[in-house]
């Protein structure tokens, strides 16, 4: 940003991701005022329909029953990395929300008053006051803006993104991956209901986009419109219509993971319902209004639920095999890993030892002789011991020494935990669901006591460092389709994604007051046509079919760019200014990726003859081909707790964004 130079860049998307690339351009452009004399000129368009700050998904008039995945202490838009631009405004959640204990802003209306009263820095927050957080952090940053830099705020819809008439946007065929230069008048940006902005460099920052339903759920669709039934397909929570589901009448929900607490809680307490704490347990009292929820997934049950902690991650677990330094040695080598043969075996060892170094700490009885165990146990797990085709044998041979079977880690058992089990009616699948639930709930109260939510701990470590491990090509393409997308994904996230534990309670206490019953393993969905009814049913519970008048999918929208429902992605498919990224199988398949083929860094999308756009930008969900775990927040640093390279990764390509734009 020279004395005569004036920049204007679009931002598409107005949640998180798009914040906090309008926040590094902000203290970008105040650092390099402070440090040149003369005066720059910076213009920035934020697109999108919903209010700026919270986006789309975490606005604060939603309902309080919705809660974040993580607690207060973790989430923030404000980077702290000091190698970093300075922020010009803005603090972390949790900083925001102390202060909003002490010196309540004016905006806060009495119900956000009333959150903030009893929330700790532990405490799961509502999105909503996230949201309210956003919005915020927002109107600090727009408050403080730098001289020369002015912001518009458009809430409408983005349609199109073009090359202007009066200049081609430049590419960039064999040069230097990460080299960039400032565009200049290069692309119009199209807005429904017609107008259009003329800007320098576009932020695609989409976030969540509608998806197009797969044929499945399209045949669901169409039955219910002829059959007169009712289908909800994957949405946002927020955005459902819960209240037309009725009261009293059965209905199918299909799906147990996060979303499916979050229509749990919509049509119980959002009900009126009542969860009473009736000393050793807690239990459900109905306001009558609620429907009969029944409740199917593949494992036949919700994700387990989190452990009580200090932190985000358990303290008493450290990696002592899928390290930073081994991830180096691969690199020193000139490896390119692969998921299963190199990089799991290492975490499956983290795991291992997380377990059982537990059970010895919680459980002595256990292990009767538990230095020899934890010395010949450490052995076998050594890498270069044995070969990648023994080291679990040498293992197993430990533990048949020195561990019975009952107090043996069965890590894919945990995530299936009514595997290889049958029911002869829905009731004794009902109540194993209940014990199952109760238990994994007493499990998270022991926290770093617990031998399998450390172990699990493990698993939760380990995806921090195989986010860095397997960003930008870093696995080999079968091993991402095959196995980190094709089964440890799924796998990982029952494990380690669930709710608070308090939701396993309140799933069990419904249960047992009939609220709530459950379909089983492996359902089969379909439309009974002579009854006019969805219908579901396991192979492993005896009965007739479930049946209901009402569907509804828990699901978010699909995020795989090729199915969006975004028109303004639709478009730049449609020119050929992005593509989805191809990835090759072991067979020699080509496979179509979930996100955008984009060039690092920072990322740029990469067009359908192969070249790179300049000036066009892409952060967040769309990078789900190149990135792994690209939906969770940035990480604030936790005082005394590991620092992930991966925790704000986010905010480093957001600033890597501006500092492209401006030229720097």
């Amino acid at each position: 940003m020279g004395k005569s130079k004036s920049i204007r860049t679009a931002i598409i998307g107005a949640g998180p991701r798009g914040t906090s690339v309008l926040e590094r351009l902000l203290a970008h452009a105040a650092a390099h005022a402070a440090a040149h004399s003369g005066q720059a000129s910076l213009h920035i368009d934020v697109i999108d329909p919903y209010p700026a700050g919270p986006g789309h998904v975490w606005q604060p008039g939603q309902s309080r029953l919705y809660l974040m995945n993580t607690q207060s202490f973790y989430p923030t838009v404000i980077p702290e990395d000091t190698r970093l631009a300075p922020p010009v405004a803005g603090t972390t959640f949790d900083r925001w929300r102390a202060r909003q204990q002490r010196e309540p802003m004016q905006v806060l209306t009495l119900d956000e008053r009333s959150e903030l009263a009893a929330l700790g820095s532990r405490d799961f927050p509502s999105r909503a006051l996230y949201g309210r957080y956003l919005r915020c952090t927002l109107d600090e940053l727009t408050e403080k803006l730098p001289d020369g830099v002015t912001v518009s705020f458009h809430e409408t819809t983005a349609v199109s993104v073009r090359p202007s008439g009066d200049g081609t946007p430049r590419t960039q065929g064999d040069s230097t991956p990460g080299e960039t230069t400032p565009s200049t008048g290069t692309f119009d940006v199209g807005l429904a209901g017609g107008g259009s902005l003329k800007v320098d460099s576009v932020v695609l920052a989409l976030g969540h986009l509608s998806s197009r339903l797969n044929p499945e759920q399209r045949e669901l669709q169409a039955s219910a419109a002829q059959l007169g039934l009712s289908y909800f397909p994957p949405a946002v929570p927020a955005d459902v219509d819960w209240a037309a589901i009725p009261a009293g009448e059965p209905v199918l929900v299909r799906g147990m993971g996060l979303n499916f607490f979050d229509a749990m809680g919509q049509l119980t307490e959002g009900r009126g319902g009542k969860f009473i704490d009736a000393g050793p347990r807690l239990e459900y009292q109905p306001s009558g209004q609620e429907p009969l929820i029944i409740a199917a997934s593949r494992r036949g049950t919700p994700y387990r639920a989190k452990a009580a902690l200090a932190g985000y991650y358990p303290a008493s677990v450290t990696l002592r095999y899928l390290t930073v330094a081994a991830l180096e040695r691969f690199a020193a080598t000139g490896i390119r890993p692969g998921f299963d043969h190199d990089l799991w075996p290492l975490l499956h060892r983290d795991t291992l030892w997380a377990y059982y170094a537990t059970l010895v700490r919680s459980q002595p009885a256990a292990v009767p002789d538990a230095s020899a165990f934890l010395a010949a146990l450490e052995e076998a797990l050594r890498p270069h011991a044995h070969s990648a085709a023994n080291w679990e044998a040498a293992v197993e041979s430990v533990l048949a020494v020195h561990v019975g079977p009952r107090h043996r880690l069965d890590l894919r058992g945990l995530a299936s935990p009514l595997a290889g089990r049958s029911f002869g009616s829905r009731a004794e699948l009902d109540a194993a669901v209940v014990e199952y639930l109760l238990d994994d709930a007493r499990r998270s109260a022991l926290g770093e006591e617990d031998p399998v939510k450390m172990a699990i701990g493990a698993l939760h470590h380990g995806r921090a460092v195989l986010k860095t491990a397997v960003a930008d090509g870093g696995i080999t393409d079968e091993s991402w389709v095959a196995g980190l997308r094709g089964w440890f994904e799924s796998f990982v996230e029952g494990l380690a994604s669930g709710p608070p534990a308090l939701r396993s309670e309140q799933l069990a206490a419904l249960a047992r007051a009939g609220v709530v019953s459950f379909v089983g393993p492996d359902p089969r969905f379909g439309v009974d046509r002579r009854t006019g009814r969805f219908t579901a049913a396991s192979p492993w519970v005896n009965g007739p079919p479930v049946a209901a008048k009402t569907m509804v999918e828990a699901l978010a929208p699909a995020n795989r760019v090729s199915a969006n429902d975004s028109p303004l992605l639709e478009q730049l498919l449609a020119d050929g200014m992005v593509r989805p990224r191809l990835m090759m199988t072991a067979e020699g398949a080509p496979v179509q990726a979930t996100g955008l083929d984009v060039a690092p860094h920072p990322y740029r999308p990469v067009a359908a003859n192969g070249s790179v756009t300049e000036g066009l930008y892409v952060l967040g969900l769309q990078l789900s081909a190149t990135q792994w775990g690209t939906a969770i927040a940035a990480e604030a640093l936790q005082p005394g707790g590991p620092t992930y390279a991966s925790g704000q990764r986010t905010l480093r390509d957001a600033d890597e964004i501006a500092h492209a734009i401006l030229g720097h």
